[in-house]
C-alpha cells in the first residue's frame, strides 16, 4: 500500500523564506582619552543589539581583550530610530605605546586599526589638530586632515563643536554619515570633542550619546569636562547653556561651578608647576570680527559678560581670574587670532613681541573646516584688538613645546596647505600672577 501524501495548496509553495537579518557589523569606530595615559576608550556603533561588546587588542597582535558594555539610543525624529552605542574602556594600557585593535563580537567585528596611548608625565611636547564646524556636506579640510592623522602627525584632535549640520538631521541618518566619515581619523586619533549650537536638537541627545568623553574622575560627561596632555591642562565647555531657556540657570550654574572647581584644582601650586598652561574649547566666542549679528559681536556678550542684565556666569572675569593662557572658539567659519586681550583692552607683551609675556589670555577663532553653510565675510574696518584674519577653509595645528613656548600655524586647504598664519606663545610665568 503506498503512504498518504498531503497535498499542499500550490499558493504555499512559492510562499518565500523570511529570515531576520541582524545589522550588527560595527561602524562610526573613534577613540577619546581615559582619566589618564594608561586608558583608552574605544565606541562605535550597530543598528541591532549584540551579544557582547568587545575589543581585542595588542602592541602586535591581538592578544588581550576587554568587554565594554551596550546602550539603546532611539533618535527623537519622526522614525525614532534605534541605535545601540557600544562602549569599551582599555585599561593598563603602556604610555606612549603603538596598540592594534579591533572592535564588536562574534556577531561582527570592525577593521584593525591602531592608536598610540599619549605620553606619561608632561615632559613631552603634545601635536594636536584643532577646529570647529566640519559638516557632512562641504567636508573640504577632511581629506588632508584625514592623510596627515594617520601619518601621525598628531597626538590628540580638539573639535570645537558644531559637526555634521547636523547629527540629528534626516531621522540622525546624517549623523551616521559623519561618523562615518570622521571614522579615518577618530578610529587612529582621540577625538576630544566640545558641543555646538548645531547639536542642541533633542536635548543635544545624538551629541551625547554618540561620544564619550571622560572627565578626570573616570565618569563621562561629554558636555563638561577636562583632561591633562603633556604640560598642559584642556578643559572643554558648553556655550550653549547660555542660548537655550530650556535649560534653566541651574544647568548654568552647575557648569559654571564645576569650571570654577576645576581651574582652581588647576591652578594649585603643585599642579601648575607640573602644567603651567591652561587652554580652554568652547563653541562660540566673546570676541570676533564677522559680519554678521552673533553673540561675539555684541559688547555685552552673553559668553563673555553673563546672562543678560544679571551679568551672572560670565567666563571672561573668570578665565581672567585663574590665568588661563590660550581660549579656543569655533562657530564663525573662519579663522581669526587676537592680540592678548581682556575687557576690550589689548595687553601685549611689548610691541616687538606682543605674545611674549603678555598680560592677558589669547584668543583664537578656528571655524572653517568646513560646512555647507559656506565662509563668514569679516567687518570692513576690524577693531585693533583683532591681530589676523582669513575667511578660508582650513584648521589649526597646535604644538605644546614646553612649559613655556606653545606654536600655532593656521593651514589653508583652498590654498593647498599653505601655512597662513603662526603664533608662538611664550610665557616665563603662568597663572594670574602673569598679568601683573
Amino acid at each position: 500500500m503506498r503512504p498518504s501524501v498531503m497535498l499542499l495548496p500550490a499558493a504555499l509553495l512559492f510562499v518565500p523564506c523570511i529570515l531576520a537579518v541582524l545589522d550588527t557589523q560595527p561602524e562610526q569606530v573613534h577613540i577619546s582619552l581615559g582619566k589618564d595615559p594608561t586608558e583608552m576608550m574605544v565606541t562605535w556603533t550597530t543598528f541591532d543589539p549584540t551579544n557582547t561588546s568587545t575589543v581585542e587588542y595588542g602592541k602586535v597582535k591581538l592578544d588581550q581583550k576587554k568587554t565594554g558594555y551596550m546602550t539603546k539610543f532611539v533618535d527623537g525624529g519622526s522614525s525614532a530610530r534605534v541605535l545601540y552605542i557600544h562602549r569599551v574602556l582599555l585599561t593598563d594600557l603602556m604610555p606612549g605605546t603603538e596598540y592594534v585593535y579591533h572592535c564588536g563580537s562574534i556577531d561582527g567585528w570592525s577593521a584593525i586599526y591602531w592608536f598610540t596611548t599619549i605620553k606619561n608625565g608632561t615632559n613631552w611636547s603634545p601635536r594636536l589638530v584643532v577646529y570647529g564646524d566640519l559638516g557632512n556636506y562641504n567636508a573640504q579640510s577632511l581629506p588632508r586632515i584625514q592623510e596627515e592623522v594617520q601619518k601621525g602627525m598628531y597626538d590628540a584632535l580638539l573639535h570645537v563643536g558644531d559637526m555634521a549640520y547636523n547629527l540629528d538631521s534626516e531621522n540622525a541618518q546624517i549623523g551616521d554619515e559623519f561618523m562615518r566619515q570622521i571614522e579615518p581619523i577618530g578610529a587612529y586619533l582621540p577625538y576630544q570633542v566640545c558641543v555646538g549650537n548645531h547639536e542642541e536638537a533633542y536635548n543635544f541627545s545624538n551629541y551625547v550619546n554618540r561620544f564619550s568623553m571622560m572627565n578626570q574622575e573616570g565618569n563621562i560627561n561629554n558636555l563638561f569636562y577636562s583632561f591633562d596632555i603633556g604640560p598642559a591642562h584642556i578643559i572643554a565647555f558648553s556655550t550653549e547653556f547660555y542660548f537655550y531657556v530650556w535649560y534653566g540657570w541651574t544647568q548654568i550654574a552647575h557648569q559654571y561651578e564645576w569650571l570654577e572647581n576645576d581651574l582652581k584644582k588647576a591652578t594649585l601650586p603643585e599642579n601648575r608647576a607640573k602644567r603651567p598652561w591652561i587652554i580652554t574649547m568652547g563653541h562660540r566666542p566673546m570676541y570676533c570680527s564677522t559680519e554678521d549679528t552673533d553673540d561675539c559681536k555684541l559688547h555685552e556678550s552673553i559668553i563673555r559678560k553673563g546672562l543678560p542684565l544679571l551679568h551672572a556666569y560670565g567666563l571672561e572675569d573668570l578665565f581672567y581670574k585663574y590665568g588661563v593662557d590660550l581660549e579656543l572658539w569655533a562657530h564663525e567659519h573662519l579663522y581669526e587670532r587676537m592680540w592678548p586681550l581682556y575687557d576690550y583692552k589689548v595687553y601685549n607683551g611689548s610691541y616687538d613681541e606682543p605674545y611674549t609675556n603678555p598680560k592677558a589670555p589669547v584668543h583664537i577663532i578656528t571655524g572653517s573646516a568646513g560646512c555647507q553653510e559656506r565662509l563668514d565675510p569679516f567687518v570692513k574696518k576690524p577693531a585693533e584688538w583683532s591681530a589676523a584674519r582669513f575667511s578660508d577653509y582650513g584648521y589649526t595645528r597646535m604644538m605644546i613645546i614646553n612649559n613655556t613656548h606653545l606654536y600655532l600655524e593656521q593651514v589653508s586647504d583652498d590654498q593647498n596647505g599653505k601655512i597662513l598664519d603662526k603664533m608662538m606663545l611664550i610665557k616665563e610665568k603662568h597663572g594670574p600672577e602673569a598679568w601683573l
